[in-house]
């Protein structure tokens, strides 16, 4: 959780990183790994993420404050060369916000030219209008808790294809309704997948389980995998 020094940050203080690059052709990289994919129908599988830095959002319940700022400035070809050293088909590219920088639709398109199967992790809070749709966009859907939800940018949900997937984090039962009545208006369940994740140190998970159950909704219950192997380890 957000300290509310941090909440309190001024946007040119959120966007400094980005806007201190040099070259509006590359990318400032918080960090290029391994993992297992921990969220998402994609769950499970080996993945390369590439996280970028920089943020122009400060949602009270991120669990990548580390982002915010630090990284390193790449090219274009220095980021395909780590990704495709690992050897491994699934990438995903996430943040911070990804869609901040320019350069990022076009490593998306390059990433699929390449026949990687890729994946986008984004706030919502940037159009996905620019992005090739043979990417598999995870479109975070700000709940009220995230103190964020009024920057939702609610074209996005019309503009969804198939292999697209829309989250909610759920810290309470306001966020549950609120992700249950934002599905309903834009007809996600029949759209798209669904998935509701838990903010475990704020709501049970397993009594928000079975709510999603006895609610007889169509979503994908997650919890994230990846923490429940290797908790808040760096690069996992």
């Amino acid at each position: 959780m957000l300290s509310q020094k941090i909440i309190n940050q001024t946007i040119a203080t959120r966007l400094s990183p980005i806007l201190q690059k040099t070259n509006k052709e590359s990318l400032l990289i918080h960090e290029i790994y391994s993992s297992i994919q921990g969220e998402s129908s994609h769950m499970g599988l080996p993945c390369v993420f590439v996280r970028t830095t920089g943020c122009h959002l400060r949602c009270s319940y991120c669990d990548t404050e580390q982002a915010f700022f630090n990284g390193i400035e790449m090219e274009l070809l220095e980021v395909i060369s780590k990704i495709r050293s690992f050897k491994i088909k699934m990438v995903e590219l996430t943040g911070g916000e990804p869609l901040l920088q320019k350069a990022s639709f076009l490593l998306l398109k390059i990433l699929c030219d390449l026949n990687h199967t890729v994946l986008l992790e984004t706030s919502g809070a940037v159009s996905i209008k620019n992005v090739d749709q043979r990417v598999h966009v995870i479109l975070d859907v700000k709940t009220p808790s995230s103190g964020e939800s009024s920057k939702n940018v609610w074209h996005n949900l019309k503009l969804l294809w198939p292999g697209c997937e829309v989250k909610f984090v759920v810290s309470d039962f306001k966020d549950y309704e609120y992700a249950k009545k934002i599905s309903e208006h834009y007809d996600l369940y029949n759209k798209t997948t669904v998935l509701i994740s838990p903010v475990t140190s704020k709501i049970d998970p397993k009594i928000l389980a079975e709510k999603v159950i006895s609610d007889k909704i169509n979503v994908r219950f997650q919890m994230q995998l990846h923490r429940i192997l290797w908790g808040e380890e760096p690069g996992r």
